[in-house]
């Protein structure tokens, strides 16, 4: 006999979503979580890191305010008040999902767990044992060989989150959506920032024009960046730290770069060291659990969901994932996760967002006469105009056929994703949206705008 129906390692969004979801199903769940209920995402990612990108936001609309007619001074940032604020939100938020996990019945067990045997787990000398085991063990910040993290002045984002002052100037090494969030926040507070990124642009997990168009507006607002460009050493100085970087042909220039601060904001890597995954067999690669399209492991009755397999690491994939394995645990006929209908947000200023494949991937699967692209300015949308905000709306679609890819560029845009992601995994074509009502004015009616360009019937836009 088992102690439950599902235990879940890992209470993060991955692993509460299947918690939560099990129970509701009339499973037994037990919970095992060494930290706090919510994990990486609420603690130390997605919703701190929002709460300092709105802040900034704010900072921001009080510096430029001149330019809406409103008089008011920027006369400072208080980081204290700052985080006062980030973690009052954090807070509430965490007492609202442990009041929902014991409202469920679900029973939490805490400590460090290890997988000891088949579907079982062992917390503090405890042995507890499930007729399924999900693993969802979460991230760990990744940085590189020879460099040491001190938390001091090489710091990685769960070190930055906890900053008690505006750094006159800081390193970003890593040019992903961390690393451009960050950039973005301590711009908009007022340091010098630099980004360096090995690969040639900037978010390069997105379409090309999308990174264009952010490079284009971290120019306009003094975000120094360097593309192509690796990390070499990294020296503490009396102000701060000396990182040697070397970029061109064959790493042929080398030069050094100072500042306060160094952010290393490589990435994240797969929390499974030591948890007893390899004396269970259970396949790794490079830490990451590999699973099917069910999530299920090579091992029978382990799933694994989250930032631990391979693929887009979102709190929001984790979830769905959670939900999908608690379903079919359950005996449901749940859809498994398309990973390419994922949305992919980055909160910065301006916001980048998209779903789908970007127009290099399209070209790959359907040849360069198969598919169509179509690129909406929002120099075309009134409420864009009103928030004063450049960018786009880009649409991919198979010749003739559905959109497979859709990708936004400006502040706010991130709160379009959720149309644009209907769009991609229902498999609309162009003529399917056209038709819909989209409200005036709103950003939306750039997606609309868009959709009737693709269909032949440009509006607000040049044919």
């Amino acid at each position: 006999m088992a102690d439950f129906d599902v235990l879940v390692l890992g209470a993060g969004s991955g692993g509460y979503a299947c918690a939560l979801r099990a129970a509701q199903l009339g499973l037994s769940v037990g919970l095992v979580e060494k930290d706090k209920v919510g994990g990486t995402c609420l603690h130390v990612g997605c919703i701190p890191t929002k709460a300092l990108l709105h802040a900034a936001e704010v900072a921001d609309s009080a510096r430029e305010s001149e330019q809406f007619g409103v008089r008011a001074t920027l006369d400072g940032i208080d980081m204290p008040g700052v985080n006062a604020y980030k973690d009052g939100v954090v807070s509430r938020l965490h007492k609202g999902l442990a009041g929902l996990i014991k409202g469920r019945g679900i029973t939490v067990l805490e400590g460090a767990g290890t997988v000891t045997g088949p579907r079982q787990v062992t917390v503090a000398g405890e042995v507890h044992t499930g007729r399924h085991l999900v693993l969802a063990s979460g991230s760990y910040p990744r940085t590189l060989p020879g460099l040491d993290v001190d938390g001091e002045r090489v710091l990685t984002s769960e070190h930055a989150l906890r900053l008690e002052r505006v750094p006159a100037s800081v390193i970003v090494l890593g040019g992903g959506v961390i690393g451009s969030e960050f950039a973005s926040v301590w711009r908009s507070f007022g340091a010098e920032v630099t980004i360096v990124e090995a690969l040639p642009r900037l978010v390069a997990g997105e379409d090309e024009a999308s990174s264009k168009a952010l490079e284009r507006a971290f120019r306009k607002r003094g975000i120094a960046f360097r593309t192509g460009t690796r990390f070499q050493s990294v020296e503490r100085t009396d102000g701060g730290v000396a990182v040697t970087v070397t970029s061109g042909d064959d790493g042929a220039r080398t030069d050094v770069l100072e500042a306060e601060l160094l952010l290393v904001a490589v990435g994240r890597g797969p929390a499974t060291d030591g948890l007893g995954l390899g004396e269970l067999g259970i396949t790794t690669e490079r830490g990451f659990v590999l699973t099917d399209d069910h999530c299920r492991t090579n091992v029978e009755g382990v799933y694994a969901v989250g930032d631990i397999v391979p693929g887009l690491q979102l709190a929001h994939r984790g979830f769905q994932q959670g939900i999908f394995v608690a379903e079919h645990i359950a005996g449901l006929d749940p859809v498994p996760v398309d990973e390419t209908g994922i949305p992919r947000v980055t909160y910065s200023h301006p916001e980048v967002a998209s779903v789908g494949l970007d127009e290099a991937a399209a070209r790959t699967a359907y040849g360069d006469d198969g598919i169509e692209t179509v690129t909406y300015d929002l120099g075309g949308n009134g409420k864009s105009q009103i928030l004063k905000t450049q960018g786009f709306v880009k649409l991919i679609r198979r010749t003739d056929g559905p959109v497979v890819g859709v990708h936004l560029v400006g502040d706010r845009v991130g709160e379009l994703i959720g149309e644009a992601q209907l769009i991609y995994n229902w498999e609309a074509h162009a003529e399917d949206v056209a038709p819909l009502v989209h409200a005036h004015p709103t950003q939306n009616e750039a997606l609309g705008e868009a959709h009737l360009a693709l269909a032949g019937k440009p509006l607000h836009a040049h044919s």
